[in-house]
C-alpha cells in the first residue's frame, strides 16, 4: 500500500508527441493533473485519453508562474506529495518507491538529480541538482519565466534529498526561446535586487547578441550585495569577457577572464576559458599553463553552471596542441593520448595524435643519428 498520496501537475502547449513517453513515466503517481494553456494539436485529447485529468486555461499576458500556479491549485487538498514535470522531462522508473521511502514525516520538499542534457549516445551530459517536489500548502511560484518555488509556511522548509531519483530532459529544440527575453526583463523590472533574475537576463542578452546590454546587466548583477555565490559571480565575469571580445576590446576581454578566475580558481571553466584565449592567441605557454592547472580542479560542484566540456577532453586537447607547439613532444604525446581515451571516434584527435607521434619519432631518430 501506498504511504502518500501523490500528484503529478504539469502545463502544456501543443506537446501531443511528448505525451505518451511522457505518461507512461508519471503513470506511477496517484493522479496526473495537467493545465493546458491553448494547444492547437491533440495534446489535450491525448492526455485524457492516456488518464489525465486536464483543464484548459487562457494565460493572459503570458507568465510561467502564473501558469504554474493555475496548475498547482487544480491540486487535490489531500494530496501528500505535489510533483512539477514538464512533458519534455521523463522520471527514470522506480521514482515513486524511491520517493516514498526517504520523503521523511514533516519534510515539505525534495531534492533530486536533473539531466538538463544528455550525449548522442543518451549518458547525461549536463546534470545537476532540481527541486519541484514539494507539500500540497505553503508554496507558490514566482518570477515570469525561470521560474522558481517559494515557501512561505511558518515552520522552516524541510528540504531532503532523494537518493537515486533521476529526471531527464529531452528539450523540443523547434520550440524558439524568443519569449524569454522580455518576460526576463519584466522580472528583473519586478525584482530589481534579485541577483539571481539579474544574472540571467545578462546572460539572456549574451545568446541574443546585445553586448552592451550584457555588459551592463552583468556588472549590475555583480554588485548586487545578495550576489555572493563565487561560482556565479565567476560566470558573469565570464560572460562579460566574452560581451567585450565581441565587441572588438580584447584588453577588457582578458581582464574579465582573469577576474574570473580569480573570483572562483576552484571550478574549472575560468582555466577552460584562458585556455582557450591561450589558443586563439597562439599564446602556448598561457594555454599549456591554464590547461594542466584545470585538470588539478578533480572535482565538480554539481551545479547548473557546470560546462560539460569542462570534464571532458578539451583541457587534454589544449594540453596537448601548446605542448607541442612549444616543442614539448613527449608530454605532448601523453596529453593527446588522454584526449582521444575520453572520446575515441574523434578524428581530429586521432590526427593529432599520429601527427604528435611522428614528430616524437623524428625527434628521436635525430638524437639516434647525431
Amino acid at each position: 500500500m501506498n504511504q502518500y498520496k501523490i500528484c503529478v501537475y504539469a502545463i502544456s502547449k501543443n506537446e501531443e508527441q511528448f505525451v505518451d513517453r511522457w505518461m507512461d513515466a508519471v503513470s506511477e503517481a496517484d493522479e496526473v493533473i495537467v493545465t493546458d494553456t491553448g494547444s492547437t494539436d491533440h495534446t489535450v485529447e491525448k492526455l485524457r485519453k492516456r488518464g489525465a485529468v486536464v483543464y484548459e486555461e487562457s494565460i493572459s499576458p503570458w507568465r510561467f508562474d502564473t501558469a504554474r500556479n493555475v496548475a498547482m491549485s487544480h491540486i487535490p487538498e489531500d494530496a501528500d506529495i505535489c510533483v512539477s514535470n514538464d512533458l519534455d522531462e521523463v522520471f527514470e522508473p522506480g521514482w515513486r518507491k524511491k520517493l516514498e521511502d526517504q520523503w521523511k514525516p514533516g519534510q515539505t520538499r525534495a531534492r533530486y538529480l536533473f539531466t538538463f542534457s544528455c550525449n548522442p549516445d543518451g549518458t547525461p551530459k549536463k546534470q545537476f541538482p532540481m527541486e519541484k517536489i514539494h507539500s500540497r500548502k505553503e508554496y507558490q511560484w514566482i518570477h515570469p519565466v525561470h521560474e522558481i518555488l517559494e515557501y512561505s509556511g511558518k515552520l522552516p522548509e524541510n528540504s531532503g534529498w532523494v537518493s537515486g531519483m533521476i529526471l531527464n530532459h529531452y528539450p523540443d529544440e523547434s520550440k524558439a526561446r524568443s519569449q524569454y527575453l522580455p518576460l526576463l526583463e519584466l522580472s528583473v523590472e519586478e525584482n530589481p535586487t534579485d541577483d539571481r533574475a539579474t544574472f540571467w537576463l545578462g546572460r539572456e542578452y549574451v545568446y541574443h547578441g546585445d553586448y552592451d546590454k550584457a555588459i551592463s546587466m552583468l556588472k549590475r548583477h555583480l554588485s548586487l550585495p545578495t550576489a555572493r555565490w563565487l561560482e556565479e559571480r565567476s560566470a558573469s565575469m565570464r560572460f562579460i569577457s566574452h560581451s567585450y571580445e565581441e565587441l572588438g576590446n580584447k584588453r577588457e576581454a582578458r581582464s574579465w577572464l582573469l577576474r574570473s578566475l580569480a573570483e572562483c580558481p576552484d571550478v574549472r571553466e575560468p582555466y577552460l576559458a584562458l585556455a582557450k584565449a591561450g589558443y586563439l592567441e597562439a599564446d602556448w605557454p598561457l594555454c599549456f599553463a591554464m590547461a594542466e592547472k584545470g585538470l588539478t580542479v578533480t572535482e565538480s560542484t554539481g551545479s547548473y553552471l557546470v560546462d560539460p566540456a569542462s570534464w571532458g577532453y578539451a583541457f587534454y586537447d589544449y594540453c596537448a596542441i601548446s605542448g607541442y607547439r612549444m616543442g614539448m613532444f613527449e608530454s605532448a604525446r601523453e596529453y593527446a593520448i588522454k584526449a582521444l581515451e575520453m572520446d575515441p571516434e574523434n578524428l581530429r584527435l586521432k590526427s593529432n595524435l599520429a601527427l604528435i607521434e611522428d614528430r616524437c619519432q623524428r625527434k628521436t631518430n635525430e638524437e639516434v643519428s647525431s
